[in-house]
This record gives C-alpha cells, sequence and structure tokens, in this order.
C-alpha cells in the first residue's frame, strides 16, 4: 500500500482545530491579518509543511503555522515557492526558512 500523503486542505484543517485560526498575508517587511500586523521579531514559526506538484509547478506551496511572540495570535501563511513566491524582505525570508 502507498504512503498516504495529507493534502493542504487537510494539514490546514488540523491547524484549525489547534487554533491557527488567522489568514496571514506578506507585506514585504511583516504578516498581516485582520487583526494584526506581525513583524519578524513579532512571530515565531511553529510548524512548517511543505507541498510539491506531481506535475505542476504552480501547485507548489509551503504552508507555515505561526504565532504571535505574545500568543493572542494564531494563524496560518500559505506561500508558493520559486518563481511565483511572493516578495519579501531579508529578514522576514530568514525568518521563514
Amino acid at each position: 500500500m502507498p504512503n498516504y500523503e495529507p493534502t493542504l486542505v487537510e494539514i490546514l484543517e488540523g491547524l484549525r482545530k489547534e487554533g491557527y485560526t488567522e489568514d496571514f498575508n506578506i507585506r514585504f517587511d511583516s504578516l498581516i491579518c485582520d487583526n494584526a500586523c506581525l513583524l519578524p521579531s513579532q512571530f515565531e514559526v511553529d510548524k512548517v509543511f511543505r507541498f510539491e506538484g506531481n506535475t505542476n509547478p504552480s501547485d507548489e506551496a509551503i504552508l507555515y503555522a505561526i504565532s504571535s511572540n505574545s500568543g493572542d495570535i494564531k494563524g496560518v501563511l500559505v506561500n508558493s515557492y520559486g518563481v511565483y513566491a511572493d516578495q519579501l524582505t531579508g529578514e522576514l525570508a530568514d525568518k521563514l526558512k
């Protein structure tokens, strides 16, 4: 029987149950969501999941589970990599490695 790898949607559902309810977006030097703007020094990357498309490079993505240092904000960031990756500062890129 082949190994089963969970999908992006399945991992997102699990993270939501763990309290990662915000959806972050990258804004050059920070992460933003409805309730906050977090600079790299204000958050931690708790978990990272990598998804690689078998045939289509546009299916490649990285899912980050992120929490603020204060612990009051938990959310996810889905970012493509390769040619479709978002532009961001070196400090933010280092944080998301």
